[in-house]
């Protein structure tokens, strides 16, 4: 088991909280709520994984996500062994379910 922490820089704030996906063989969950309250804004990733040795891989993912995604959150992505595209298409649900959430 791997425990990885990664931060972003952001340039909003986000207000809801989303959660997708099932930490289940080859899949993850995505818990995402508002940043912290911390000196300016920004965006922290904690990743559990069963998967040890790759954390240069995560890096990539959510490197390639946080180019696209401006948004000061909290995450946590809990994983069982989730390919790379999995992983950004459950970051996407996440982000799109917030959003909805901030609609309703």
């Amino acid at each position: 088991m791997e425990h990885l922490t990664f931060d972003y820089p952001a340039q909003r704030a986000v207000t809801t909280r989303a959660h997708v996906g099932v930490v289940g063989s080859g899949d993850l969950e995505v818990l995402l709520s508002p940043a912290e309250n911390r000196a300016g804004l920004s965006a922290h990733v904690v990743v559990r994984t069963s998967v040890d040795g790759y954390s240069h891989i995560w890096k990539s993912v959510l490197d390639r996500f946080f180019t696209r995604y401006d948004g000061a959150a909290q995450i946590e992505i809990n994983d069982f062994g989730a390919t790379p595209g999995v992983v950004a298409l459950r970051l996407a649900e996440a982000i799109e379910a917030a959003e909805q959430g901030d609609d309703a």
